[in-house]
C-alpha cells in the first residue's frame, strides 16, 4: 500500500519557503503574542474582536475591546496607520478575526491574526483576564 501522506509530493524547498514565509506573513501564534506580552516587546495593538460581553468573561491581559464590526476609520483614528494590529476571535470555529483583518486591510492597516484565539490560549495554559470593556473610541 502506497503513503497516503505522500500521495501528493512534497513541494520543491524554494516553492515551500514562499509559501510558508507568505502565511507567516499574514499569522502569529499565542505563544508569540504571550511573550511579547510578557517580555514588554509588543509592538502592535491587541484587539479582542469579540464583543463586550464576551470580553468582559474573560479576555488576554492587555487585549483592548472592539468588534470586528467596528472598525472603522473613526474608531481607530488615535493609531498612527503604520500600527500593526493583532487580532483574535473566540477560537477556530469563529471567523471573527478573519472579519477584522479583512475590515483592517481594507482601511489600508497591517493586521496579523492570532491562531487559535481564545480557545489557543487556554490550550497554551495562559490566564485570562475579567475586566469590563473600555471605549476603545
Amino acid at each position: 500500500m502506497a503513503s497516503r501522506a505522500l500521495e501528493y509530493s512534497p513541494a520543491d524547498p524554494k516553492l515551500a519557503l514562499g509559501h510558508f514565509r507568505s502565511i507567516l506573513q499574514f499569522e502569529t501564534d499565542c505563544s508569540d503574542v504571550q511573550a511579547d506580552l510578557a517580555e514588554g516587546t509588543a509592538e502592535f495593538v491587541l484587539l479582542d474582536v469579540r464583543g463586550p460581553v464576551r470580553f468582559a468573561q474573560g479576555h488576554v491581559d492587555g487585549a483592548l475591546c472592539l468588534h470586528h464590526r467596528d472598525l472603522t476609520e473613526e474608531n481607530l483614528a488615535k493609531w498612527p496607520m503604520d500600527t500593526v494590529f493583532v487580532v483574535y476571535c473566540a477560537g477556530p470555529h469563529c471567523n471573527g478575526a478573519d472579519k477584522a483583518a479583512y475590515n483592517l486591510s481594507v482601511l489600508g492597516r497591517p493586521v496579523k491574526i492570532m491562531l487559535g484565539g481564545m480557545t489557543g490560549w487556554i490550550d497554551e495554559g495562559f490566564e485570562l483576564v475579567k475586566s469590563p470593556a473600555e471605549e476603545v473610541a
